[in-house]
């Protein structure tokens, strides 16, 4: 009676047991299958990760970086009309009536500027002695696409060499290389004759760094009074072309007149590279709608004053 009872009960417990056991099966298939899933994704995002790094890497390490272009030594310019001692402005337009000076028009006076002085020593029938006088100043900022401040600075110098070369009128043109005035300076001289009278043009332009110092200097016997001597007035115009540059670079704390060399330019200061083309074509600063470094035309306009 027992026994058809036992196996009964036996033969469910094998059921349940049995059933009971599917699960655990199933959920043990699932996690080892998800376990490899999950290790393929791992193993293929990591080598798609490392296919990805190093295609990267490669083509970091195969395009070249930007220049970047150095930044420019002299960051302003002093005031134009400030740059030549009472001396100097004495020995050279001694008899002007503004010892001031006159500044000219600039759409930005830390990038460029000038200051003019004339002179009229009137000695009436006897003659008179006719003198002018301009300091230019010009900066140039580093940019990434037009160069260096130094580079621009030297295209800059070579055209405003050029032009004076080739000023209208100019006779007798001498170029003469400076040493001892910046890192580079070349003096252009010439005689222009208006009317009866010649004058006698004298154009230094000196390059220190990134700035351009011009100073035009010319000189005239008037109503019969004779010519100045062109070997003065150019040793006069290198001596104010010492201080304009020692101007600049005390300007921006480099020295100047007490700490510079002999040339006027701040000890330690960097040479640059050759001259090159300015390519944006920077314009220096206006003075009664003459653009400095074109040639200056000698002034003429001053007129001897009659007994």
């Amino acid at each position: 009676m027992h026994r058809p009872a036992q196996r009964q009960r036996q033969r469910l417990t094998r059921v349940l047991v049995g059933a009971a056991a599917v699960p655990v099966i199933l959920f043990a298939s699932a996690c080892s299958s998800d376990s490899g899933s999950d290790g393929d994704k791992k193993d293929s995002g990591s080598g798609a990760s490392a296919s990805a790094s190093g295609g990267s890497e490669g083509s970091a390490g195969s395009g070249d970086k930007a220049a970047t272009v150095e930044k420019a030594a002299f960051a302003k310019l002093p005031e134009p009309c400030a740059t030549l001692s009472k001396k100097t402005l004495g020995d050279l337009v001694p008899a002007t009536k503004n010892k001031a000076g006159k500044t000219g028009t600039s759409d930005d006076v830390s990038t460029r500027g000038n200051c003019t002085w004339d002179s009229l020593d009137n000695n009436g029938v006897d003659g008179s002695q006719f003198r002018w006088l301009r300091v230019s100043l010009n900066r140039f900022e580093s940019d990434q696409s037009l160069g260096s401040g130094a580079k621009r600075a030297q295209g800059n110098f070579t055209k405003q060499v050029t032009d004076a070369q080739a000023a209208k009128d100019a006779k007798g043109v001498k170029t003469t290389p400076v040493p001892g005035v910046g890192d580079q300076a070349t003096l252009v001289s010439y005689d222009v004759k208006k009317e009866k009278d010649t004058f006698k043009q004298q154009t230094l332009v000196a390059r220190v760094e990134n700035a351009v110092v011009t100073v035009d200097y010319n000189g005239a016997g008037l109503a019969g009074d004779k010519s100045p001597d062109e070997a003065s007035l150019a040793k006069d115009t290198q001596k104010a072309a010492k201080e304009a540059v020692a101007a600049v670079a005390a300007a921006n704390g480099a020295g100047g007149t007490d700490n510079s060399d002999k040339s006027g330019k701040p000890s330690g200061s960097a040479k640059d590279d050759k001259d090159s083309a300015d390519p944006k074509g920077d314009k220096p600063a206006e003075d009664d709608k003459a653009s400095d470094g074109s040639g200056a035309k000698p002034k003429t306009d001053a007129k001897p004053k009659s007994e």
